[in-house]
């Protein structure tokens, strides 16, 4: 059973990703605050759920939160500063987007969210110093398989999913010989021979394998 909440803080957050391991398609985290009295019994890991059940539940969490944010970044910040931190960015930024300011917030993962704050590229936001301080300035703690165990976790975890899935249904209309409306930008079989045929687009990750070594693109 998942817990309510990791501190006694009142106004607790909670942040995952989703698509950290794709070829194409953003990186999209999302944070969440929920009431402290919030329960359902179908709320899981989003992993553990099924499409039509993570659906179910994103109006329900956005309907009851006290205050969500949601973050895609976009392939070339991902190829710029690298798939860890345009992670944990699009974590950090979720929360800066929160209409109420949290008082603590615990992070799926293995990395606290104050890691590489103001993390400047070419493209993509770039913090305030106001930004940066308050990131700062909010306790925090990593919680490894988080949204496993604590709610919050488990619903920015649906957020995050159901959203980059949205986005990866748009861009499948755009091109659909990905199938990214099935794979959502994954490493499958079929995305790879996709990639072999027709080479990437302006949506896939250049800075990831694309291809195993024995193939190589024509670029």
């Amino acid at each position: 059973m998942l817990q309510n909440s990791f501190s006694n803080f009142q106004l607790e957050a909670g942040t995952d990703e989703a698509g950290r391991g794709c070829l194409a398609g953003p990186v999209t985290a999302a944070a969440i605050i929920l009431p402290p009295n919030f329960e359902n019994a179908l709320l899981n890991d989003s992993k553990q759920l099924s499409e039509k059940v993570r659906e179910q539940l994103r109006p329900i969490l956005e309907q009851q939160a006290i205050t969500y944010a949601v973050t895609h970044l976009f392939p070339n910040e991902i190829d710029e500063i690298n798939i860890l931190n345009a992670s944990m960015k699009a974590m950090q930024e979720s929360v800066l987007k929160l209409s109420v300011n949290p008082n603590f917030i615990i992070v799926d993962g293995n990395r606290k969210l104050n890691a590489k704050l103001g993390l400047k590229s070419l493209v993509g936001k770039v913090f305030s110093l106001e930004e940066t301080e308050l990131l700062k300035t909010i306790p925090n703690e990593s919680i490894i398989k988080g949204d496993s165990k604590y709610l919050s976790i488990a619903a920015a975890s649906i957020l995050a999913k159901t959203y980059r899935d949205e986005y990866m249904n748009r861009i499948h209309e755009e091109y659909p010989m990905y199938n990214w409306k099935k794979n959502k930008g994954y490493p499958t079989k079929e995305h790879r021979e996709a990639i072999r045929k027709y080479g990437p687009t302006k949506y896939h990750r250049m800075t990831f394998k694309l291809l195993p070594e024995q193939l190589s693109l024509d670029l």
